[in-house]
């Protein structure tokens, strides 16, 4: 991967090998440009309709503004901290606070029968994703990252899992591209298709939970049909949602083996505590942590000493910093590198997408909504 750099192409090493670490002269150009970046993406998306804005997240025109300035523009070399920074600690920090935004108690109120179905998507589209990927010689983390964007909880799942498995800036992008396509299809292709065959609330409200991809997508296209599907289909989204923890966790493992079998991050040989740290970076136990305080009801009670709502808080400086790494993946993407890959992952998307839809409209019809 290279950042562009003045008069010539700048090499830069991979993200994942560097330390985010350096002194803040050297952090500040590249961290202030991604900051600068950020507030311009949430400025043009509040100025969106807002039928529009529910539909097409504020992270899209993040990337979307780094690819362009990244690839068009010549920026010099002392940018590069700042933006690997950006990528790296200003990344796991939101995948932290995020943890704070879910809880057991999500996944206990929507019931077992609804679990056990959202689980058994997650299994399908992670498995169809990957042996597609290999069918289409898709990298195979690539593939990774639009499984768990359809299966888990969409953008979010793609950024939360993509420094688990190492994956590369143009996978991230290329992730999020196909899960908005996609996401956003489904918000006006689900209301026509459910009216066309006459679903009930309940079914159509599994349905979109369970199959649509960001939660914004999901509250545009339940709320579409009609209330009472609007308010299920965030019920079960939001157990998808506070599945992502075991998710990000699972991958870790994986991806751990899988390298530790190819002699990779340390080998076979490797400590006890090596391979634990590789399958659980510390950012995750954060994360496991922050979902755990908020599971015992440590955050609402702080909140109500304090006299803030904490947990909105940390879902609204998590957004933020979210956009300001997903800047910088923006910046250190070339596109160049992604068109190397080609339309593929699109079409592992499509029908990755097309499978879990698919089952759990057979699922709603031979076993029921998740609620009646």
């Amino acid at each position: 991967m290279t950042l562009r750099g003045t008069g010539q192409d700048a090499p830069v090493a991979n993200p994942r090998t560097l330390s985010p670490r350096g002194s803040w002269a050297d952090l500040l150009p590249g961290l202030a440009l991604c900051v600068l970046t950020a507030l311009l993406a949430r400025a043009v998306h509040q100025a969106l309709p807002p039928s529009v804005g529910s539909i097409v997240g504020e992270v899209v025109f993040a990337i979307a503004f780094g690819l362009f300035f990244g690839n068009v523009a010549k920026l010099p070399p002392l940018f590069t901290p700042g933006l690997r920074f950006s990528f790296q600690a200003v990344l796991r920090a939101a995948i932290v606070l995020l943890g704070a935004t879910f809880s057991a108690q999500q996944v206990v109120a929507i019931g077992g029968k609804a679990v056990t179905m959202i689980v058994a998507l997650m299994a399908i589209a992670l498995v169809a994703a990957h042996a597609l990927g290999r069918l289409a010689g898709v990298p195979g983390r690539l593939a990774t990252l639009i499984g768990v964007g359809t299966a888990v909880c969409g953008n979010s799942a793609i950024v939360a899992v993509a420094p688990v498995i190492e994956a590369r800036d143009e996978d991230v992008s290329f992730a999020i591209a196909t899960n908005t396509l996609f996401g956003t299809l489904c918000v006006f292709l689900y209301p026509l298709i459910a009216r066309a065959i006459a679903m009930t609330d309940a079914a159509f409200g599994t349905w979109a939970g369970a199959a649509v991809n960001d939660t914004s997508q999901v509250v545009a296209a339940g709320f579409a049909y009609s209330d009472a599907a609007g308010r299920l289909a965030t019920a079960v989204k939001l157990t998808r949602n506070a599945l992502m923890g075991p998710v990000i966790v699972l991958m870790g493992v994986l991806y751990a083996r899988s390298q530790a079998g190819t002699g990779g991050r340390g080998g076979e040989h490797g400590s006890f505590w090596t391979r634990a740290k590789q399958s659980v970076p510390l950012f995750v136990l954060g994360f496991l942590a922050m979902a755990a305080l908020n599971s015992l009801g440590v955050f609402r009670e702080l909140s109500l000493r304090t006299g803030r709502d904490l947990v909105l808080d940390a879902q609204w400086t998590a957004r933020v910093l979210i956009l300001v790494a997903l800047a910088g993946v923006g910046f250190s993407t070339r596109l160049d590198a992604m068109r190397e890959t080609g339309l593929r992952p699109l079409y592992v998307g499509l029908i990755v997408a097309a499978a879990t839809s698919g089952a759990c409209l057979l699922w709603i019809r031979f076993l029921g909504p998740a609620a009646q």
